[in-house]
């Protein structure tokens, strides 16, 4: 696997700005941008000060390089989708071919060669499982939220078209998250997203999560899970024929906080899906590809989900693409005389041809660079430099899986004594960090890791001793406040 150093030359020191005409350029843009721009997932009152705004001009490897030459390591790999580093020049090359070639084509009624390639590839990647069908059809959407309502829907009108109109619910997780449209949000549970939008959503029950943190003293992440497992049981059994789908994130939570579960839970919930007759839907959206230490979460487990959803690293992080695969038993319950008994749904930019060339090109990778084996050396080494910060005073739990790891910060490190929302410990740790040359994004008071994979050492050394210098800062100046 290709790995790029970086330079450090051009690290600011703690709390420097930049000066001169190039300082000056990014104040202007920031001035420019809030005029203009109403950014996701932010309070905009927040902006400026609060809450720093990077004017990015280029990407390089791990590396995104602000307009006023400063160098940020993505820790975050940009909500989760770079996967190779910014500016890969295979997947950009990729693009610009398929660019010269055709750009876009309505897929209703046409087909195209990238759409068709990429849902050949994906299905023979797909998780298998002994003695059940494969999935082996892909229907594509525009992004994670998107692809979600995808599946949500082909479950509840599968069942519609059988005549089952009772099935109307479907069953999540608690603390789990799967985008931010009305469909994906009712089967969200993060109250911060949920809330608001509560009366516009339709019903969903909660199951309560097998995430390992919650485990009793004493009790294995495999023994709670087994416990999670149990309540799923009861309360499919407390629905006959009102459930049309489970859904969940294999093996980790992660916008609920980097919450990881035992694969044996995924085994037990494909159980219960087939004694109770209905589909188990994974969000693969996040953990997929190669994330979690497998191509795909579901591997671990040794099950095969009815419906999965992929997106984000799906294009290496270069293009909007999301696909939903499904098997040849639920496209079967759509074939009919009547329309009305078709899925009709769609997208404007259904199979893209940018993007799918851009997800071939990403699998392409895979296989040249052995990614999976090249993640789990990474991974390794970010357990080592992990470690040492769960003997912090205020670190409760250091948790990882694959090259995802995350550090939940609690007061004293007690966890029945989290931090005052007040303090907002998390965001003056994000702040600390960027002064030292790495962009982290907290989730409340969790700090994580999820890097590119193309992260080398020194830029490993420098996440790991700016976590630990961020979280001290931020203990710190929340005390003086």
């Amino acid at each position: 696997m290709q790995k790029k150093t970086h330079d450090t030359s051009m690290l600011a020191e703690p709390g420097d700005r930049a000066s001169g005409s190039s300082a000056g350029s990014a104040a202007q843009w920031r001035a420019r941008d809030l005029a203009v721009l109403w950014h996701p997932c932010t309070q905009m009152r927040e902006h400026p000060d609060t809450l720093p705004l990077l004017p990015i001009e280029r990407g390089e490897g791990p590396w995104l390089i602000g307009r006023d030459g400063r160098r940020y390591l993505d820790a975050v790999s940009s909500w989760w989708t770079n996967l190779f580093g910014h500016a890969e020049p295979r997947l950009a090359a990729a693009i610009y071919r398929q660019a010269n070639t055709l750009e876009h084509v309505i897929l209703a009624g046409c087909s195209h060669a990238p759409a068709v390639e990429l849902a050949e590839r994906l299905l023979a990647l797909a998780p298998r499982e002994p003695g059940r069908p494969p999935l082996s059809k892909v229907f594509y959407a525009d992004n994670g939220s998107a692809g979600v309502e995808v599946a949500l829907k082909m479950a509840f009108h599968w069942f519609r078209n059988r005549g089952e109109s009772r099935r109307t619910k479907f069953v999540a997780l608690e603390g789990g998250y799967h985008g931010e449209t009305l469909g994906a949000l009712a089967v969200g549970d993060i109250p911060l997203y949920r809330r608001v939008y509560a009366p516009l959503l339709a019903e969903a029950l909660f199951a309560p999560s097998p995430d390992a943190y919650l485990a009793q003293p004493g009790q294995s992440a495999a023994g709670h899970a087994e416990d999670a497992a149990d309540a799923l049981a009861r309360l499919l059994d407390h629905h006959p024929g009102e459930i049309c789908a489970l859904i969940l994130e294999p093996r980790v939570q992660c916008a609920g906080g980097m919450r990881v579960h035992d694969p044996v839970y995924l085994k037990r919930a494909r159980e219960l899906c087939d004694v109770h007759g209905i589909f188990l839907i994974a969000d693969e959206i996040a953990v997929g590809f190669g994330r979690t230490g497998t191509m795909f979460a579901c591997e671990q487990a040794g099950i095969a989900p009815d419906l999965m959803c992929l997106s984000k690293g799906l294009t290496g992080g270069t293009m909007p693409l999301a696909a939903v695969l499904a098997t040849q038993e639920l496209y079967d319950g759509f074939l009919d005389d009547s329309r009305e008994r078709a899925f009709l749904h769609s997208h404007s930019y259904t199979g893209n041809p940018l993007g799918c060339a851009a997800a071939l090109a990403t699998l392409d990778i895979f296989e040249s660079d052995d990614v999976i084996a090249g993640n789990r050396i990474t991974a390794a080494r970010m357990a080592e430099l992990a470690l040492p910060l769960a003997s912090h005073r205020h670190v409760a739990d250091v948790r990882q899986a694959g090259m995802i790891v995350a550090f939940e910060l609690t007061r004293n490190g007690d966890r029945s004594t989290p931090f005052d929302a007040a303090a907002r410990i998390g965001l003056r740790a994000y702040r600390a960090a960027l002064d030292r040359g790495v962009l982290l994004r907290p989730l409340g008071d969790v700090l994580y890791w999820m890097p590119p994979y193309t992260v080398d050492e020194d830029a490993l050394q420098l996440l790991a001793t700016t976590t630990r210098e961020a979280i001290d800062l931020a203990i710190a100046e929340a005390a003086c406040a």
